[in-house]
């Protein structure tokens, strides 16, 4: 019998347990999950049932129930007491006594643990086609609420220096001083603030971004790693802008943006 369950990660990591005597077969079980499996910790369970009517063997590891015996009178002389293992104690020390599953060929056992872990890998796959279907579609939900703050941010950030125009106007008239339209270095440190917090490049690499992320989530290919980058460069542009824009308006969108985003990245973590 073959059991194979998997918990999330980024990298992909297959844990094997089975019968010692079976231990040449890791390898195999390994590659045949990692053709299916890119990503996720995968822990496989082979079982070996014995045929009805077939005689139960155990196992006993000799070497290790002398040691056994022989840390237990150690320890009585270093106490001063004189101490020795019981029936009991022998029994609960893991490995002394081990059910057997008699002379097992390896290559004979493959022949029945091939099938049954490709009718498993099978159920896992189909399990983690269910799950990413669910997964895709709460993605593209978050990522619509994404491109909403972009064009949000989109909206307020050509009136950034009008705004920095009418902030200044005010600043000297408090000060008591005129502002002259013609004045040639209002214009020029109009015009170099204008550039300074222009945001355009970044809102057109968000599209980019987005309309790539969409692209992945439709590919048939495995989109995890590839959708992990592009929340890096989405965080990226949209700390870029918050840098550039200095404004309390495209700040807030900005935070709410990264919020939605961290909640994108996280379910990210979960696509193979």
């Amino acid at each position: 019998m073959v059991e194979i369950s998997s918990v999330n990660r980024k990298q992909a990591e297959v844990v094997v347990q089975g019968p010692r005597e079976l231990s040449e077969l890791e390898g195999r079980i390994r590659k045949a999950v990692l053709g299916v499996v890119s990503r996720g910790r995968i822990q496989v369970v082979v079982k070996l049932e014995r045929a009805q009517g077939a005689a139960a063997a155990i196992q006993l590891d000799a070497a290790l129930a002398r040691a056994f015996r022989d840390a237990f009178i150690e320890l009585g002389q270093i106490v001063g007491q004189e101490l020795r293992p019981t029936a009991s104690d022998y029994l609960r020390q893991p490995g002394i006594l081990n059910p057997g599953s008699g002379d097992i060929d390896a290559e004979d056992a493959w022949q029945a643990i091939e099938p049954a872990l490709a009718a498993a890998l099978t159920g896992l796959a189909a399990m983690r086609q269910t799950e990413g279907d669910h997964l895709k579609a709460d993605l593209l939900a978050r990522l619509e609420t994404l491109v909403g703050y972009c064009g949000k941010i989109a909206t307020e950030a050509p009136a950034r220096p009008v705004r920095q125009r009418e902030m200044l106007e005010r600043r000297l008239r408090e000060a008591g001083l005129g502002l002259d339209p013609a004045d040639e270095r209002v214009v020029k440190e109009l015009a170099l603030f204008a550039d300074r917090c222009d945001v355009s490049e970044e809102l057109t690499r968000l599209d980019s971004h987005v309309a790539k992320f969409r692209e992945y989530l439709d590919a048939t290919d495995a989109p995890g790693r590839a959708l992990d980058f592009l929340c890096q460069e989405l965080f990226r542009e949209f700390n870029t802008i918050g840098a550039k824009a200095n404004d309390a308006g495209i700040a807030q969108a900005i935070v709410e943006a990264k919020t939605e985003l961290e909640k994108i990245r996280e379910q990210v973590q979960n696509l193979e």
